[in-house]
């Protein structure tokens, strides 16, 4: 059952981005359209390339893990979902209260988009906030 599918990420530590970034690649795999909403955290570690780094013991035990799994780590399985059709988005808004122009994320994104157009384009979608 293919559908649209939002991940809303704000949180940029190996947990929720491990979380969205191999959920999104799978949904994206499956043929779903698939949208991952970066904000706060998540949008500024995006944009300087620290997205999914571990935060505490914890986390840093779990990427180890991964590593040794041979997981890719969330950053990369982002790329690759983008790859399969997935899109990066924000919230023009967010993208300001951030210190980011929208035109500066041409590229990082595949869009910033106004709440009100985000809002009618979740109509009807699967969403999972992390």
């Amino acid at each position: 059952m293919a559908g649209r599918v939002f991940f809303f990420l704000q949180h940029a530590t190996y947990e929720p981005a491990f979380q969205a970034s191999s959920m999104g690649i799978t949904a994206a795999a499956m043929g779903d359209e698939v949208y991952v909403v970066l904000a706060f955290d998540a949008l500024r570690a995006w944009v300087g390339g620290t997205l999914g780094q571990p935060e505490g013991v914890r986390e840093g035990e779990e990427h180890a893990r991964g590593e040794a799994m041979g997981l890719p780590a969330p950053a990369r399985m982002l790329e690759e979902a983008r790859a399969l059709g997935a899109k990066l988005i924000a919230c023009d808004t967010t993208v300001r209260l951030c210190g980011f122009e929208p035109e500066a994320l041409q590229g990082a994104l595949d869009e910033v988009m106004g709440l009100a157009s985000l809002w009618r384009l979740t109509q009807g979608a699967r969403t999972l906030t992390l």
